[in-house]
């Protein structure tokens, strides 16, 4: 068999936790090859020992039949193997053109050269649909403006073996479709593709094999055309998973959050939030869909203080809290799951225990006249890590950064959902979890809802928004243009109002 690269019996090991068990993988040329598994299953891992960000503690990787070394990303670049992770490794005061070819700069003369790498990226990303301002600096972009400009980045260097690590997590269905499609046009070129993920359809819909990974262990490997998406599930959290998300009727009472006029400028001048007027009662899950980058996280900024607004009003049971810090906001009851969990969401080199008492260290009961209560802060992250199965290697001990993405994730929620909110902004909530994972999630949000909490979810997963409103905002360039309900629209007419082709107010 034609293996281009082959990793064989890799273990890997960090402090109180076996990532790696003893895996082994073979990836054929020109093949699409999932990987499968929960969140801190040790995909990112053994994909990150493939690009040499961890050394294996055992075992040995081959490349076309050879023993190869892969000490750091440089040795993998030089192999061909290009990787775009969960979290982007992109500097975020550069623009997106520097960081393209960060690393694979033409210099001459000591000066650098951009004018043919800026022709080469411009005919790169029209090549693969792959749409990016070169000169846009990455700290101003969306995360699926981010995820375009790691792909170009592989396609710049000309990588054989493609790592894609969650590529989907940030995209717009349509985003997708599109990725998909290139990821097929590449293995036609002969490139061979790594494609980590939690989402069964995509794996149907592109790979040819995808191999299993269950707490660090190797389950096995399936062809995808022959298995179905139930029998992958189950080998993943070996237990059957309920696709469909249950819930009754929503009963909603008076309105939590009140949003009047809402205005807020870009920065060309153009309003990025245009005039949005709407309201979310208590007992319901009121979802803002649309494609990424028209208005929804600048209107989720304004909502939860991270940014003030030009113009408009925020009630928040009936007091206004336009102008409040973002304390104030939370005092008052306001849960927000951010989109960008690093940034927003986490501070990493802090303690998952320090990081689930964020928002609560200051109230009675963890602090005494300006102590904390450490008793206090262990008893309620270890209650949680039950409740949500966040997986870490040494409980509310372990560094935020060195958890999984997923698992940060879980911790996120679970803070947010553990503070009681009366209003609770979720932002992407299930965004690179698994599907035992977003189950879980799910029902915590039909949960909040029926005991009398306000939800506003922000979602680009069009099967959540379906699946989980009791009403559906579309916005569209800064405006809702549509007002309806799930049972009353299809998959298709929501695509035609989150691309502008359709209007519809309720």
């Amino acid at each position: 068999m034609d293996y281009v690269i082959e990793m064989l019996h890799i273990v890997k090991d960090f402090p109180g936790i076996r990532a790696n068990d003893d895996i082994t993988l073979q990836l054929r040329r020109g093949e699409i090859h999932a990987l499968l598994g929960e969140n801190g299953a040790g995909k990112s891992t053994l994909m990150s020992i493939l690009f040499g960000l961890y050394q294996p503690d055992g075992g040995s990787i081959r490349k076309d039949g050879k023993e190869v070394r892969i000490n750091d990303p440089n040795d993998a670049n030089a192999l061909g193997i290009g990787m775009v992770h969960q979290h982007f490794k992109l500097v975020h005061n550069f623009t997106v053109l520097e960081n393209i070819i960060l690393g694979a700069e033409t210099v001459k003369g000591g000066r650098l050269v951009m004018d043919e790498a800026r022709k080469k990226v411009v005919a790169l990303s029209e090549r693969y649909h792959l749409k990016v301002d070169p000169d846009a600096k990455i700290e101003d972009i969306t995360v699926g403006m981010q995820q375009r400009v790691e792909i170009l980045k592989m396609r710049y260097r000309d990588n054989e073996i493609l790592i894609f690590d969650e590529p989907t997590a940030v995209l717009t269905p349509q985003e997708i479709d599109e990725l998909m499609k290139i990821m097929k046009g590449l293995t036609a070129e002969g490139k061979s593709i790594l494609f980590i993920t939690h989402k069964l359809n995509e794996i149907k819909a592109v790979a040819d094999r995808c191999s299993v990974l269950r707490k660090g262990r190797y389950i096995g490997t399936v062809d995808v055309a022959s298995t179905s998406k139930e029998e992958m599930s189950e080998m993943m959290v070996g237990r059957k998973v309920n696709f469909a998300v249950e819930k009754d009727p929503a009963h909603p009472t008076e309105v939590a959050l009140s949003v009047k006029g809402l205005t807020m400028r870009g920065p060309h001048g153009k309003n990025v939030v245009n005039d949005v007027s709407f309201d979310v009662r208590k007992g319901e899950i009121v979802c803002i869909a649309g494609i990424d980058g028209n208005g929804q996280s600048e209107l989720v900024y304004t909502l939860t203080g991270l940014m003030k607004q030009d113009k408009g009003q925020i009630l928040m049971k009936g007091q206004d809290i336009s102008h409040a810090s973002i304390r104030a906001r939370n005092d008052m009851g306001l849960g927000h799951i951010p989109e960008d969990r690093h940034r927003h969401g986490l501070v990493l080199d802090y303690t998952l225990a320090e990081n689930m008492v964020l928002k609560s260290y200051h109230k009675p009961g963890f602090q005494n006249h300006g102590f904390r209560n450490f008793q206090r802060m262990n008893e309620v992250t270890d209650q949680l890590i039950e409740r949500f199965d966040i997986r870490s290697g040494q409980g509310g001990r372990t560094i935020a950064r060195s958890m999984s993405g997923g698992n940060q994730q879980k911790a996120i929620v679970a803070r947010e959902i553990a503070i009681n909110p009366d209003v609770l902004i979720a932002v992407q909530p299930t965004r690179g979890l698994d599907v035992g994972a977003i189950e879980y999630i799910h029902k915590q949000l039909v949960d909040a809802r029926d005991s009398g909490k306000a939800v506003l979810l922000i979602s680009l997963e069009l099967d959540e928004v379906m699946n989980l409103s009791d009403r559906i905002l579309v916005m569209f360039e800064g405006e809702i243009v549509a007002d309806v309900r799930p049972e009353d629209v299809t998959v298709q007419e929501l695509g035609l109002y989150m691309a502008g082709s359709k209007r519809r107010k309720a």
